[in-house]
């Protein structure tokens, strides 16, 4: 017990070396225990596949628990009203309902984003691609994020929403600052820019909605407004927190996979020679890109029902569950040979766009995202090298590069 104690400390999200390379201290927790107690955070942590893939499916845990108590009933404190604007914000996120809320609002999400809308932005994300991989070129030794990945994922983004391409920055720094909110450790600063980003990024969407009830455009926030279904509709508060999710999780995401995948690719050059050959295309490689060095490292679940048992551990109601999925994806029980980056592996069966009534709205948009930009880069860029040894961001939660040189 003592050494398990050891190893628990060790789990230190603040510790930069932690954060470096978090994959040994998670794969000695992940064989040490399917689960533990985290005293820093006051949650359970779930290491193994299984366990998680359960636990992302398991109906006597949510995303929520106000829908069924108060704050109060669970000993859990009322949200700081210093932070009300990113709370509001959050408020009608898809990630953040249960049902029959998440049910009735994801119905009619659905039949606005869907695969044949996805479909026919193809054009658009091969156009942004190849404008800034040209750009690209003419730099010659470039940042993968900010020079690329960045402006690529917020055009492509705009152009489904329907939001000037002119604003991609002002987005850009909105979004950054609010997901910082995520993190297991914050700090009051990082809280108030959070909540200011989240304040002026909602009274810029209102007055965006504003424009398309006036001016519709067939494009999703116009969509939005306009979607009925047997004479449903959506509030603007759930338009508002809809079209904020959206850019966030789907630009977020996006980005840090292809920034951490391409720095794996770099450190892997017979990977990399293996798309260049064409022995493995690049819709196959990008499975694994979201595996490997997961972006999203963590997330979590409250139980909601008494009698919920998950890795033999027995759950009390208000209790709240932490899946590692960084862990888990390299859970030997599941993958074969886990540590090894293998762009041929091919499964699609991860947890990288999570699980249950949860699983990514968006994950058809990321594949396409993914996918052109690899192949762009294959296409353009054969002779890819790393111009220096990139850093990862101080976080933990969202897993992803502060930049990434390289050199074409």
């Amino acid at each position: 017990m003592a050494d398990l104690d050891a190893l628990i400390e060790r789990f230190d999200v603040d510790d930069l070396a932690f954060i470096a390379d978090p994959y040994p201290v998670l794969g000695e927790l992940r064989e040490a225990t399917p689960v533990f107690w985290n005293e820093r955070s006051n949650q359970w942590v779930l290491t193994r596949f299984a366990d998680v893939h359960e636990t992302l499916r398991h109906r006597g845990l949510g995303r929520a628990y106000t829908h069924l108590f108060t704050h109060a009933e669970l000993g859990r404190s009322e949200p700081d009203p210093r932070w009300a604007d990113f709370h509001q914000h959050e408020a009608w996120s898809l990630l953040c309902l249960e049902p029959p809320d998440h049910t009735r609002l994801r119905r009619l999400v659905a039949k606005v984003f869907t695969p044949r809308a996805v479909a026919a932005l193809r054009p658009d994300i091969e156009g942004y691609s190849q404008e800034l991989l040209d750009s690209c070129r003419r730099l010659g030794t470039f940042d993968l994020l900010a020079d690329y990945a960045q402006p690529y994922s917020v055009a492509v983004i705009c152009s489904m929403l329907g939001v000037p391409r002119s604003d991609t920055q002002l987005l850009l720094d909105w979004s950054h600052a609010i997901v910082k909110m995520y993190e297991l450790s914050t700090t009051d600063e990082v809280r108030a820019a959070a909540n200011r980003a989240a304040g002026e990024y909602i009274e810029y969407t209102r007055d965006l909605i504003a424009g398309k009830r006036r001016n519709p455009d067939g494009l999703l926030v116009s969509e939005l407004v306009r979607v009925e279904d047997e004479g449903d509709t959506l509030t603007e508060d759930e338009i508002v927190s809809t079209t904020m999710v959206l850019l966030e999780a789907g630009h977020e995401a996006t980005v840090n996979t292809l920034g951490n995948g391409v720095r794996a690719l770099m450190k892997h050059p017979g990977e990399w020679a293996r798309l260049v050959a064409g022995e493995v295309d690049a819709r196959t490689a990008i499975e694994e890109l979201l595996r490997w060095d997961a972006p999203l490292q963590l997330f979590e679940r409250w139980v909601l029902e008494p009698g919920v048992e998950i890795a033999g551990q027995k759950f009390e109601v208000g209790d709240e569950v932490v899946m590692l999925f960084g862990a888990a994806e390299r859970d030997p029980r599941r993958f074969d040979d886990p540590d090894r980056f293998d762009v041929g592996r091919g499964d699609t069966a991860h947890i990288g766009f999570g699980g249950g009534i949860h699983f990514c709205v968006g994950a058809p948009l990321a594949r396409q995202e993914l996918a052109v930009s690899l192949e762009g880069l294959v296409a353009q860029f054969p002779d890819l090298t790393l111009a220096e040894e990139p850093a990862y961001h101080p976080t933990f939660v969202i897993r992803g590069l502060e930049r990434l040189l390289v050199s074409c």
